[in-house]
């Protein structure tokens, strides 16, 4: 039984969560053997970093970081990373993102489309 097995990785996330440095990275996969998650996978190249696979599936516990002998992996944990949110209002097509300066007035529609119900004051 001769199969070929292709791994395709995800989407690209908006953060990396690793970063390999060449200097010191000698492709021993230690990193990828102790990875709880299956994060990463061999690099087909020999003496190359690990290819990190599945982004979103790392729980940031470091231990790929410990287990490199030549400290050639540093973790870029989420809260460290400038996350760029953008949508589109439905009704007038505007972009925005998120930290923008002058933001718009929200939304005051409800969720459910019904007009607000404004409670009338009685004396």
């Amino acid at each position: 039984m001769n199969h070929k097995i292709y791994i395709v990785p995800n989407p690209p996330t908006p953060n990396r969560i690793l970063a390999f440095d060449a200097e010191f990275c000698n492709g021993c996969n230690l990193c990828v053997d102790v990875c709880p998650d299956d994060v990463m996978m061999p690099n087909p190249e020999p003496k190359q970093p690990p290819i990190v696979v599945y982004p979103e599936e790392c729980w940031y516990c470091g231990g790929c970081v410990e287990e490199c002998a030549r400290s050639g992996i540093t973790l870029l944990h989420p809260t460290s990373q400038r996350i760029s949110v953008n949508w589109k209002r439905r009704e007038t097509g505007e972009f925005f993102r998120l930290g923008m300066k002058n933001p718009p007035p929200p939304n005051e529609a409800i969720p459910s489309g019904k007009k607000k119900f404004v409670r009338k004051r009685t004396k």
